[in-house]
């Protein structure tokens, strides 16, 4: 078993920046590919970034690049979404989320377990 827990989240105005952050405990979690996603009101869940479990690779959803940045540290079992230009577009709750199988993944039923989601809201 896992827990996840997302913390980060908060208004901020277009342009700003936020770190999001998200915390496991439980299973092995340098093991796991992670991941975050984000899900708007009256939208489907959408991936947003995934990094591997070593940290050396990570892909981004396109309406991010450039803008986000995912990282992780094994040693405090934490994975981190560095926001950058944010936009009104990005107002979301943001769930981080783990993967056991072999590889990363960008569909929401690839992943095994899921933090609560913390909300973003951008104002322009």
């Amino acid at each position: 078993q896992v827990q996840l827990v997302e913390s980060g989240g908060k208004l901020v105005q277009a342009g700003g920046s936020l770190r999001l952050s998200c915390i496991g405990s439980g299973r092995t979690f340098s093991s796991s590919a992670m991941a975050w996603f984000r899900q708007a009101p009256g939208k489907e869940r959408e991936f947003v970034a995934t990094i591997n479990w070593s940290g050396s690779y990570s892909t981004y959803t396109d309406s991010v690049k450039g803008r986000f940045t995912i990282s992780r540290d094994n040693a405090k079992n934490t994975v981190s979404l560095q926001m950058n230009s944010l936009k009104p577009e990005d107002t979301a709750v943001y769930y981080c989320a783990a993967r056991f199988a072999a590889g990363v993944a960008t569909t929401p039923h690839a992943y095994d377990y899921w933090g609560q989601g913390t909300q973003v809201t951008v104002s322009s």
